[in-house]
């Protein structure tokens, strides 16, 4: 081949392991104890100095736990470590989490053939016997069925119940059905396994981004959600490099590996994630704000897209995500059959293109997004300047994915493609931010469930893609799936930028949100009760 495989592949792995490594050392450091003044030190809110949280009991806190909980918890634990702490205690162990979460679910990408000479260890559409629009279904449909119920659900767990348990149970459960596909003898099996995975995968981003959004300093907001959602280009970079494992170890084997990874976060999580106070702030809740805890999740989504800047953020995310769906389900099909000779080439390069393309993306959209909004802090909606990074990078992706698709050469192709993930990538961060800035955190586990929820039906694209590409696959199957990918991959991308502008033009919401008044209103309603 035109590269060196194994000195790109150990290059590539390399890569990985030292932005991995650059994380431990701050880690450490967060973990040690620090002698900095801790909560059980500080003043309530106009109580007694000499009273400590350490000594009061649920019942003589009872009148003060939602003023102190809503007011200053958020507060007090930022304050209370490095200001660089919340990057490696919280971020890395979700992040190694939402790797595990991505590779696990787009593993499946790379383990078919349709070429027509795979062969049973090595593919897994000719060992089970499926064809294209059966795995169209099962990279799509079979994995959205249940994500997509599940998504608002999680959501609303998220903003209720312990995140760190919903964080280990869910990513224990995709880990459980990455390894029950590898034991698979029939495509109805993989099938149930990969709607168990959509029901786990659910609860991974409602209650990373909600911790994020409530442990993380509001000015790095973005960065530190552009820093997780690396997590996608790092898994898929992961996927990509299982055609290697597939090629050495079959696809079974393969499986079985990335079900080993997905276990190994488990255990750090269960390690060193921090306990989640929503465990024992919901008691307070519980007993003095009831009514609270009763609304229903159909007034936590309405109030979610109450606002004309969120319906068209969600719009837009749709459509983004169908285009990003279309090309990861789609792309490594197409260049299998366009490049028959470079097939290991490519599954390095993919690598190479998805983790240091995309987490650099990635990282850079954060950065511009919290400096475009800190440098125009006196405007009358600096949160709305964020959304000029997905639109500006939906449009650049337009000439730089048509030609991956028509450049002619393998080599044309993928620097297109590279040049496609630099531009592409960077959209997701700061959409997270803007719409956790805009429904505020009472909510916020609501929202991004709703906001995964775009991403579950956008799974419908590449669905009617491979519908659309099984009729009409002909003398030149590899032309005609070029042709579809380039027209349906471009005008997403226009449709997305398009709604991106709209959202950001869009006047901002008030500063206090429905939820919060009432919240408010039952709170002091219940303190002059007790009074």
């Amino acid at each position: 081949g035109i590269f060196d495989k194994m000195a790109l592949y150990r290059a590539l792995w390399a890569t990985l392991l030292a932005t991995t490594l650059r994380f431990l050392p701050i880690a450490a450091f967060t973990l040690v104890p620090t002698p900095a003044m801790t909560n059980h030190h500080r003043r309530l809110p106009g109580g007694n100095p000499l009273i400590s949280r350490r000594t009061m009991t649920p019942k003589n806190i009872h009148g003060t736990a939602m003023l102190y909980s809503k007011s200053t918890n958020n507060k007090d634990q930022k304050d209370d470590q490095p200001s660089s702490a919340w990057l490696g205690t919280l971020v890395l162990p979700l992040w190694l989490v939402y790797i595990s979460n991505q590779w696990s679910r787009s593993s499946i990408y790379y383990l078919v053939n349709f070429s027509g000479d795979g062969d049973a260890f090595t593919a897994m559409n000719v060992d089970l016997n499926f064809s294209q629009s059966q795995y169209g279904l099962l990279a799509s449909v079979a994995f959205t069925s249940l994500f997509a119920v599940a998504s608002l659900g999680a959501g609303v767990a998220s903003d209720r119940y312990n995140r760190k348990v919903l964080t280990i149970v869910s990513a224990a459960a995709w880990s459980t059905a990455t390894l029950g596909t590898a034991l698979s003898s029939s495509y109805e099996e993989v099938v149930i396994w990969r709607i168990v995975m959509g029901l786990a995968c659910a609860f991974s981003t409602p209650t990373a981004y909600t911790l994020l959004q409530e442990k993380v300093p509001k000015e790095r907001g973005a960065f530190a959600s552009s820093i997780y959602g690396t997590g996608v280009a790092l898994g898929g970079a992961l996927a990509s490099l299982s055609l290697l494992l597939d090629s050495s170890l079959g696809w079974k084997n393969a499986l079985l590996v990335i079900a080993a990874f997905g276990f190994g976060t488990v255990g750090l999580n269960t390690l060193f994630l921090p306990d989640d106070p929503k465990a024992t702030e919901t008691k307070f809740e519980e007993a003095t704000d009831t009514k609270a805890q009763d609304s229903s999740i159909t007034d936590e989504v309405l109030e979610v897209v109450s606002t004309s800047r969120v319906k068209w953020l969600f719009l837009g995310s749709f459509l983004r995500f169908s285009a990003g769906l279309s090309i990861g389900i789609w792309s490594a099909a197409y260049f299998r059959g366009a490049f028959p000779d470079n097939v290991s080439d490519y599954a390095v390069v993919q690598a190479a293109i998805t983790s240091v393309g995309g987490v650099t993306s990635g990282v850079l959209g954060g950065i511009i997004a919290d400096w475009l909004s800190s440098s125009a802090v006196d405007a009358e909606d600096p949160t709305g300047r964020k959304l000029w990074v997905p639109v500006v990078g939906s449009v650049l992706a337009v000439p730089a994915f048509y030609y991956s698709i028509h450049g002619g050469s393998f080599e044309l192709a993928m620097l297109c493609l590279a040049i496609e993930y630099l531009v592409a990538e960077c959209w997701f961060g700061p959409t997270i931010s803007v719409l956790q800035s805009t429904v505020g955190p009472k909510i916020g586990g609501t929202a991004q469930g709703l906001f995964t929820l775009t991403g579950a039906i956008g799974n419908l694209a590449p669905s009617i893609l491979g519908f659309v590409y099984g009729r009409a696959a002909g003398i030149d199957p590899s032309g005609e799936l070029a042709d579809i990918l380039a027209v349906t991959v471009c005008s997403l991308y226009l449709a997305s930028a398009a709604c991106f502008t709209v959202s950001s033009l869009s006047v901002p919401p008030p500063k206090t949100t429905i939820s919060e008044q009432q919240r408010s209103v039952s709170g002091a309603t219940g303190k002059s009760k007790r009074q």
